[in-house]
This record gives structure tokens, sequence and C-alpha cells, in this order.
């Protein structure tokens, strides 16, 4: 019998992340171990009225499986390392709806390849990453991302696969009577929030792993309530380019490329990380901050508001949304929300806020020790 919860998960990205209609091309980003909720969705975009393509492979820069990208990655050419993949352009730069599910059974898989092959590889889909940016700030593209249980993301949350079902389940409220409306709440709880800090210029961020400075000016927050991540559960901005001032020290270790870095701290001045050090794999996170000029600049400040996730499970689909925490993302910024930083990478770095942290606005004491006073 096909677990309810699956249609659930399908509905809400049916009906409530990417409302598909009608005549909708839905692209659907797979791999094979997700085929249960392949076919939920399958249906519920029938029943809508779209026309369901599914591709195998992963997401963002890539189409691959996790095995035939190690084998790019190890015998293929650098010109072949920098191809772009047709049917992933065409999907980014045409299609009305793109659904990417991760379903990785093996989250390790490219620990020992080159980060500099990596770097090449995210450089080559800069074009199409721009697009696709551009397409979704205009909602030319409808998109969303969300998981299939797995036993190696299991296994990275230290779970055993059912208790993994279960937290994939229930902070995505599939696990609800009413899933949709679920949702419609959170937008409306997280749309006070967004609003009270509309035309506000400054933000300082105060604590135990924090002293920085942003400038906020003209640039609204975005209620992130399960349109493109599922879960969800944050809002989020883009600070001006040039205003962080100060140091954070991140408390969880930052995941990217299959690898750890562990105890990053970054150090701004005029927005740009002039300093960067970590305790584990720190010529990974410099060589990730040399991608490019914008890779050094902030393209996102956001607050995490999802007290379902409430653990750090080595995945920031759902570890930027614990409720709580601040996380900030280096690399390229959101243009719907007037952020100009460009880049080919966008990393996201958790830093906890539960005890003792900070967040003021214009002055005013707006969030402390994980908890909104607003």
């Amino acid at each position: 019998m096909a677990d309810p919860r699956l249609t659930n998960l399908a509905r809400i990205l049916v009906e409530h992340s990417t409302k598909i209609k009608k005549g909708d091309r839905v692209a659907i980003l797979t791999q094979p171990a997700a085929m249960p909720l392949v076919e939920a969705i399958y249906r519920q975009v029938l029943r809508a009225g779209g026309y369901p393509y599914v591709q195998l492979g992963g997401l963002r820069s890539r189409v691959e499986t996790e095995a035939l990208e190690y084998l790019l990655f190890t015998e293929g050419t650098e010109d072949q390392i920098q191809h772009v993949n047709q049917f992933e352009k065409q999907i980014r730069e045409e299609f009305e709806v793109m659904l990417a599910l991760y379903s990785q059974t093996n989250t390790r898989g490219l620990s020992n390849i080159s980060p500099e092959l990596q770097r090449l590889r995210a450089l080559a889909y800069k074009d199409v990453t721009k697009a696709y940016q551009e397409r979704s700030a205009t909602k030319d593209l409808r998109w969303a991302i969300t998981m299939f249980p797995t036993e190696a993301y299991a296994q990275d949350a230290e779970m055993n696969l059912k208790e993994f079902e279960d937290y994939v389940f229930s902070t995505t409220y599939a696990d609800t009577d009413d899933p949709l409306g679920a949702w419609q709440r959170i937008h409306d709880e997280q749309q006070k929030l967004v609003d009270w800090f509309k035309g506000k210029k400054t933000l300082e961020v105060k604590g135990p792993n924090v002293d920085l400075q942003l400038s906020i000016e003209e640039r609204n927050f975005i209620n992130s309530d399960g349109e493109h991540n599922m879960p969800s559960g944050e809002i989020y901005t883009s600070p001006i380019e040039d205003s962080a001032e100060g140091w954070v020290r991140f408390s969880y270790p930052a995941i990217r490329q299959a690898r750890e870095v562990e105890g990053v701290e970054l150090t701004f001045e005029q927005g740009r990380v002039v300093k960067a050090t970590a305790q584990k794999n720190e010529g990974f996170l410099i060589n990730m901050l040399d991608t490019d000029e914008g890779a050094r600049y902030l393209g996102e400040f956001a607050i995490g508001t999802n007290k379902r996730i409430n653990r750090f499970i080595k995945n920031i689909l759902f570890d930027e949304k614990i409720g709580g925490t601040i996380h900030m993302a280096v690399g390229f910024g959101f243009p719907e929300i007037g952020g100009k930083n460009v880049s080919a990478i966008h990393w996201d770095l958790i830093c906890d806020m539960r005890e003792g942290g900070q967040i003021f606005a214009d002055g005013e004491l707006a969030y402390e020790s994980g908890e909104f006073k607003i």
C-alpha cells in the first residue's frame, strides 16, 4: 500500500509550491531511489493537466547520477567536464516547471574529486544558472526542491531509515490531515515578519558567534513558505553587496561537494570576505571563495523559522531552516529583491542564535535567543 504521506508531499509540490496548470511542461529531476515519489508526483501533474518529463539525474549544475558524475570527473577530459548538458539547459531556459528530488544513495561519492575540477564544472554552467535565476525571478520558471528519504541521508542524520522518513514527512507537514492548509498558515505567520522588516535599513547581528553589520536598505525580505524549498520555513534577503562589516563563526559544518568544512569563520570588510579560516578542509573553503569575484560577497542573509526542523542532519535543504538559527550564503544574490551579486556558487552557512544571539533592525531589538520579539 502506498504511503499516504507521499501523496500529500506530491500534492504540496504540485498544488502549493509550483501551482501546476494545464499545458505546463514539468521536468522531474530525480534518481532511481525516488521512484515512489516520482510516481506520486507524475499522477498529480497529470491530474493538473501538465506534461511530465522524468529526467534521471542530480540537481543544480548536473543531470548525471552519482556514479555517472564520478566517471565524468575521473575519466572525462577537461573539455567534457565543462560541457553543458543540453537537456538541463533546455529545462532551465524553456520549461515552465522544474521539480528536483534529492535522492542520493551515496552522499560522499565525490569526496575525493579535485575541488578545482568541480569549480570548472560550476563555472561552465554560469550562463545557465543566470538564465535560471532570471526566469525564476519573473516566475517564467516555477521550481521546487524536495527530498526522498534514503539510507544515505538517514546515515548522515544518524537515524535509521524509518526515523528519517518520519522526520522528512514531519518537517514538510506531509504527515498532517491538511498539509496545504498548514503551509498557508506558515505563509501568513511569516508574512507578518516580512512586513515588519519592510523599510528597515540596517541590521546588527550580535552574539557569541557573530558581530556583524549589514545594510538591507530597499531590500525586502522574502517569505519562504514552501514555494521553492520543501521543507521550508525561513525569511531571507540579499544584503547590499558592499555593506557587510564584522565577523561570523558558523556553528555547524558547511557541506559542499561531499566535503565537510568545520569551524568556518569569516571576516568581512566593505562586504568582502577578507579573512577565512576553518578547522577542517580550510583549503577547500578558500578554493570555493576564489571561484570568482562574487564568491567572496554575501548573496543572502536569512532567519530559520521551522521549529519542526530541530536538529542538524548534514543536509542544507533542511538545516538552513532550523528554528532559532540564521544563515548566510556567499555567492549569487536574488535579483527579484534587488540582489546584484553574481557568482557561480551560492553556499549557505549556518549560525546558531539560540544562546544569546540578537538581531537589531535600525537599532530596535527584533530577535533574541532564537525567538522574534516583534
